[in-house]
C-alpha cells in the first residue's frame, strides 16, 4: 500500500513544554550518538499530542535528533501504526479484521462505522468526530469480534454496542473499555468452571480496563500532563535539571554474585604459620584456589585533545558548497556547520584528529564525524568528484 503525507498540512509543530520534557528525557535512553535510536517514541508521542503525524511535526522530531528529514519520513511512511492523515478529533477507532475477528462479526461493525462515521476508511465524519480504519490482529481474539478506540481495547463488541459506545463519545462521556458483554477477563461467559479459586476479580474492572478508568485517559490526547514523567535510568538531581545524568548501578550477574560468594580474607587473621588467612586456608582445603590480589585496574583512556580549525566568517564569493551532499550532514547540521565556520568541502576535508575532536564536541551527537566518514566524502567533493550519496542527493532535487 502506497502511503503519502496528506495534502494539506498545518503550517508548523511544537511540543507541549510537557511533552518536550519527556522527549528529551527519552532521548537519554541512548547512549552517546546513538539517540536517533528515539525516533519511534518520539513520532509516536507527536501522534497521540495530534492524533495523526503531520510534516511538520515528523521534521520536528528529525531537528531534536539531528535526522535528515528523509530518514525521520522513512520511518513514519514505513510502519501502519502512524497515521498520515487527519483523524477524528474524538476518536479514531480501528476495528480488527482478522480471522477470529471476521468469524465473530467484524464485518458487521465495519458496517456500522461505515453509516455512522463515513462510507470509507481514514475519512473524517461529518461532524470532524470520528474516522476508523481496519486493522490486522491486535491479539484479542478470545474477545472477538474487538475494536481499539484510542489507547484501549473494546471487546466482545456487537453492532448494537459499537453504535451506542459512538453515540456516548459523541456526547462527551467515555464509555469503559474492556469486554462489553459482561465478562471480567477472557473467561467462559458463564463464569469461571475450573480454578475457581484464583478468581482474579478483586477489581472492579480488569487489570486494562481499570488502569484505563483510574487514568481517564481513553481517547484523550497525550499532552503530557497525565502522568508524571519517570526516568528512571537517571538520578533524582538530574531529573530535577540540576546535574548530569549518571549511570544506574547496573545489576549483579550471576557470574558476579557467585564472585561476591567467594571467601574473602579477615583482616589481620592468620590460619597457620605460613599467614595464610583462615578463608584462604578453608577454600584450599576444598579445592579452590587461595583467593589473589586484585589487579590493579587500566587506566582510563585520556580523551581526544581538541584544537581549533580555521574557519571563515562567511563563504567564498563562489557561494556555499551544500554540505548536505555529505552523507549524514541534514539542514540542521549544516546549519550549526554554518554558524561554527563551516562553508566549504575542503575546509572539512582538511581536518586533523584533534580537530574533529574540536567539532565533534560542538555538535550534538558526538561520534558522527568518524561514523559517517565526512572528512573522506568532503575530499572527494571538493576535488570535483561525487560520491554514491551526492549521486543520489543531487538526483533527488
Amino acid at each position: 500500500m502506497l502511503r503519502r503525507l496528506h495534502h494539506e498540512q498545518p503550517e508548523s509543530f511544537a511540543f507541549t513544554p510537557e511533552n518536550r520534557v519527556w522527549a528529551e528525557a527519552q532521548i537519554t535512553k541512548y547512549p552517546e550518538g546513538r539517540q536517533a535510536s528515539a525516533i519511534i517514541p518520539l513520532l509516536w508521542r507527536a501522534q497521540e499530542q495530534e492524533g495523526w503525524l503531520s510534516r511538520p511535526a515528523i521534521e520536528h522530531v528529525a531537528d531534536m535528533l539531528g535526522l535528515d528529514y528523509i530518514r525521520a519520513l522513512e520511518v513514519a511512511t514505513f510502519y501502519f501504526m502512524f497515521q498520515l492523515q487527519p483523524v477524528g478529533e474524538v476518536a479514531h477507532i480501528q476495528v480488527c479484521g482478522t480471522l477470529s475477528c471476521m468469524i465473530c462479526g467484524a464485518e458487521d461493525l465495519m458496517a456500522v462505522l461505515k453509516d455512522k462515521v463515513a462510507e470509507h476508511p481514514h475519512l473524517l465524519s461529518a461532524d470532524g468526530k470520528f474516522s476508523w480504519e481496519e486493522v490486522e490482529c491486535l491479539g484479542s481474539c478470545s474477545n472477538a469480534p474487538m475494536a481499539q478506540i484510542g489507547k484501549d481495547y473494546y471487546e466482545d463488541l456487537t453492532p448494537e454496542r459499537l453504535g451506542e459506545i459512538i453515540d456516548e463519545m459523541a456526547a462527551g462521556k467515555v464509555p469503559v473499555p474492556g469486554p462489553q458483554n459482561g465478562r471480567y477477563g477472557a473467561e467462559p461467559l458463564a463464569g469461571l468452571t475450573s480454578l475457581t479459586d484464583y478468581d482474579s476479580g478483586k477489581t472492579q474492572y480488569n487489570a486494562s480496563a481499570q488502569l484505563a478508568v483510574d487514568l481517564g485517559d481513553t481517547v484523550k490526547r497525550i499532552d503530557g500532563t497525565e502522568v508524571p514523567v519517570t526516568t528512571p535510568w537517571l538520578d533524582a538531581k538530574t531529573r530535577a535539571g540540576k546535574g548530569k545524568a549518571k549511570p544506574t548501578a547496573p545489576k549483579k550477574t550471576s557470574a558476579a554474585k557467585a564472585k561476591a560468594a567467594e571467601p574473602k580474607p579477615a583482616a589481620e587473621t592468620t590460619a597457620d604459620k605460613t599467614g595464610a588467612t583462615k578463608q584462604a586456608a578453608k577454600a584450599v582445603s576444598k579445592g579452590k584456589p587461595a583467593t589473589k590480589p586484585a589487579a590493579t585496574p587500566s587506566p582510563a583512556p585520556a580523551p581526544a585533545k581538541e584544537k581549533k580549525p580555521r574557519t571563515m566568517t562567511a563563504p567564498r564569493k563562489s557561494g556555499a558548497d551544500d554540505l548536505k551532499l555529505i552523507g549524514g550532514v541534514g539542514p540542521k547540521l549544516e546549519a550549526t556547520l554554518n554558524e561554527l565556520g563551516f562553508w566549504h568541502f575542503d575546509q572539512i576535508a582538511k581536518w586533523t584528529e584533534a580537530e574533529v575532536a574540536w567539532v565533534d564536541a560542538r555538535l550534538k551527537f558526538k561520534g558522527r564525524i568518524t561514523r559517517d566518514n565526512w572528512i573522506d566524502q568532503a575530499k572527494t567533493l571538493a576535488d570535483g568528484g561525487e560520491t554514491e550519496f551526492s549521486r543520489k542527493a543531487r538526483k533527488g532535487k
